[in-house]
């Protein structure tokens, strides 16, 4: 690898590969990371790859594989270019096909365009698709574009143009002013702005200082910071430069799951091609500036979420937080002072740098600047990775880009921020998305979690659910967490299995409140979300269940009974076909029944039908 030693060098190379890349041939990007890899682009990449080498095409077409380019729910995908075209749910099969008539013959394969579930209308780009075309990407901009293990890839568009520039041209105080300008809060949870916590870090006696990229990312569902690790690791390592060079570290480390196998491999091989070529250890560019980074994995503790959980793991401890103060900007890792921000977060500040402070601010609300990244999960047509511009309204997010509840299904509630996050309900849709509009609501914006609930969602269920994730996580170390969160769990337990009392709701509400006010750390703090907020906005299903002894929708076994509707029973036999016990009775095209003693309340059958004749009674 060439060793870049001045800003001069850096951008002559970056020259160079801009012009390969203009005569360049056409490119199959492939994504071909975890999301993709579960619906097995893997097979698809090896297909291509043993294609293009039988057809001899290595000189016709260039195989690139790239990070999660966002669509979950049609992976394997791939954007074809110069053409655009963008294919979802390719098989291996197909690549026959893409080669002859794309890359051959520059025609479309037809089977492989998207097509909207709502309008009908089949799409030929990814602009061209709803799902992409309503968001705003900054943090995700490389993803799909770059092979997050090319550095070359990354150079050749803006990469390490924002550290050159501070490394030149800015002092590190006027590096702070720029993040602080910009209004960029961290988007690990709390959302302290970016800027502020580092001038106190800059600020704080005492040497050497450390900086820490936060990647440890628990939540349920939650695979923002995976993506952005796995698709573009060189973003936050730029980020990371800068911010080290802003605050004066020399030392650094990335903390990351290790139950994310490909966002370490790539984090570790973008580590070594930093260092190879100059752009990370000593003498950076030739400036006299030096800075190197570690990768510490997580055994996959949620409390190492938190920054001195996070610290104690580091330092080979039990991951369990302290006392703050004093905060990690004063005394941190290894009791010196320590930068912490979350991967998105280190992400944004390279194209902060680049843009400037005003573009930055010009996105989002008055007290929410930028775009924030949400795993879109749960009932919705589309679930995938998006990223949105702040004050965009839950409605967008959910019905335009998202596609709506599937099914015929009608909205409930959206989970937000993860197990120590709340829930949204539906009479809040059209509210402003950013950090202080859903703490009103009793949600927050956490990491990004974003679960969509239908009418079929009991949300007793999903405050039990919750509450024994945290609960099962929390490190014990205070009494409000460790004693708090299971007197909750045991009695949303005995509400979910039909032995309730009215007294448990006030029970509950009080509890929550002690949790929230007298735990140690965030994770306590927040665990009591949510049952505060269903508690608050679902009132009428915690008095179902204790006072009628129901689960409207047919969750909770004890407190359900399925019953088939025959005006609108068709005779299908599809609940028939499903049911696991043989408990639904009746004739070919005649109404259907289930019998009680069979029936397992399972809800199979209701899933099944079609024609929503099956309902809780």
């Amino acid at each position: 690898m060439e060793r870049i030693s001045s800003i001069d060098d850096l951008f002559a190379l970056k020259e160079r590969l801009r012009s390969a890349r203009e005569r360049e041939l056409p490119c199959i990007s492939l994504c071909d990371t975890t999301g993709c890899r579960a619906t097995d682009s893997a097979d698809v990449r090896d297909a291509l790859i043993r294609e293009i080498d039988e057809r001899g095409l290595g000189d016709r077409v260039r195989l690139q594989t790239t990070g999660c380019q966002g669509f979950c729910e049609r992976g394997p995908v791939m954007v074809v270019r110069p053409h655009g075209f963008f294919y979802q749910r390719v098989k291996p099969k197909d690549v026959p096909d893409i080669l002859e008539k794309t890359i051959l013959e520059n025609e479309v394969v037809e089977r492989l365009r998207y097509s909207d579930p709502v309008t009908r209308e089949r799409c030929l780009t990814q602009d061209d698709v709803p799902f992409f075309n309503r968001q705003e990407r900054v943090v995700l901009r490389h993803n799909g574009v770059v092979d997050p293990r090319s550095i070359e890839d990354y150079l050749a568009l803006d990469g390490y143009e924002a550290l050159a520039k501070c490394l030149t041209s800015l002092s590190p105080e006027q590096v702070i002013d720029e993040v602080t300008k910009s209004g960029l809060r961290g988007r690990g949870g709390a959302g302290f702005p970016a800027g502020v916590k580092w001038g106190f870090c800059r600020g704080a006696e005492g040497s050497p200082k450390y900086l820490i990229c936060n990647a440890d990312e628990g939540d349920p569902g939650a695979f923002m910071d995976r993506s952005v690790c796995e698709g573009d690791p060189h973003a936050i390592l730029e980020g990371m430069v800068i911010g080290a060079h802003a605050i004066g570290a020399a030392e650094g480390y990335i903390y990351v799951r290790a139950e994310y196998p490909l966002a370490v491999q790539h984090l570790r091989l973008a580590i070594e091609q930093a260092e190879a070529h100059g752009l990370l250890g000593d003498d950076i560019l030739g400036t006299g500036f030096s800075f190197r980074v570690k990768i510490s994995e997580g055994g996959g503790a949620f409390v190492c979420g938190e920054e001195t959980a996070l610290i104690a793991s580091i330092e080979g401890y039990r991951g369990m937080p302290r006392p703050r103060p004093p905060y990690p900007a004063q005394s941190g890792l290894f009791g010196k002072p320590t930068n912490i921000n979350n991967v998105e977060t280190w992400a944004n500040v390279p194209v902060i740098i680049n843009k400037g402070a005003d573009w930055f601010s010009s996105i989002g609300t008055e007290k929410s600047k930028g775009t924030k990244i949400f795993a879109l999960v749960g009932k919705v047509q589309n679930t995938g990775l998006v990223e949105v511009p702040m004050g965009i309204s839950l409605r967008e997010v959910v019905s335009e880009i998202g596609g709506g509840v599937p099914r015929g299904r009608t909205f409930k509630a959206a989970q937000m921020g993860g197990p120590s996050g709340g829930c949204v309900p539906e009479e809040h849709l059209d509210m402003p998305i950013d950090f202080d509009t859903l703490a009103q609501v009793g949600a927050i914006m956490g990491s990004g979690g974003m679960v969509v609930m239908d009418d079929t969602t009991c949300m007793v269920e999903v405050a039990r659910y919750f509450t024994e994730f945290v609960q099962d996580e929390s490190c014990g170390k205070c009494v409000p967490c460790r004693i708090g969160t299971r007197r909750m769990l045991e009695a949303l337990t005995r509400i979910t299995e039909g032995e309730g009392e009215e007294s448990d709701l006030t029970y509950l509400a009080e509890t929550a409140k002690t949790v929230q006010a007298g735990s140690l750390c965030a994770l306590g703090g927040t665990a009591p979300n949510p049952v505060l907020s269903t508690l608050r906005h679902f009132r009428d299903e915690y008095e179902e269940h204790v006072n009628d002894g129901r689960c409207r929708a047919g969750i909770c076994r004890e407190l359900t009974t399925f019953v088939i509707d025959t005006d609108k029973c068709t005779g299908c036999t599809l609940c028939a076909r499903a049911c696991p016990t043989d408990a639904i009775i009746g004739e070919l095209r005649k109404p259907h029944a289930i019998d009680q003693e069979k029936c397992t309340k399972c809800g199979s059958c209701r899933d099944a039908c079609n024609v929503d004749a099956i309902f809780v009674a």
